[in-house]
């Protein structure tokens, strides 16, 4: 395969420059997987625009969706970065390890919101009907469900583009699933 090599501020588009720029003025650095957005000239805003989209589920919920989703895919820089924003959302190890699996046992909203989005996942966007009405009767909205599948529609971008590329991760690693 292809060795993809992760772009320097220099090696992008002057856009992407500025959002280089924003990114490190903010996070400190700019993530590898951000950066290889970076390859294209309108690749990096336009998923930064859909990832900083407002949304009818919250932050925390999002982090459920982007768990799951990651662990479905064995995504291992989405798991990594995910793992360390679940927990500044406030979840513990063991609570993302539970997510990650399609659970959340300690809230029964998000539990129903994690078994959701994997089936949306692992079934390609046709999830067991039981656990849509599962998701409705633990109080989520239509409105809701909309944008749980905007956000599995993020992370699998995400996914697929480390997945194919391979770039380093530049995130402590998330911990292995015990079988």
């Amino acid at each position: 395969m292809t060795q993809f090599n992760v772009p320097t501020r220099d090696q992008v588009v002057p856009a992407n420059q500025a959002i280089f720029d924003a990114l490190k003025g903010k996070l400190g650095f700019v993530p590898n997987l951000y950066a290889t957005f970076g390859l294209s000239s309108t690749a990096l805003s336009t998923y930064l625009a859909l990832q900083n989209a407002k949304s009818s589920i919250s932050g925390k919920a999002r982090e459920v969706v982007n768990l799951v989703v990651s662990q479905v895919n064995d995504c291992a820089y989405c798991l990594a970065a995910h793992t360390a924003i679940g927990k500044m959302v406030g979840f513990d190890d063991a609570q993302i390890i539970e997510i990650r699996r399609g659970h959340a046992s300690f809230d029964a909203k998000l539990d129903a919101l994690a078994q959701l989005a994997r089936s949306i996942t692992v079934n390609r966007g046709r999830p067991d009907a039981v656990l849509v009405d599962a998701f409705f009767a633990a109080g989520w909205t239509q409105e809701n469900l909309v944008d749980v599948i905007m956000t599995v529609g993020d992370k699998i971008i995400s996914n697929y583009l480390h997945s194919t590329t391979e770039i380093p991760v530049d995130f402590p690693a998330a911990p292995a699933l015990a079988v």
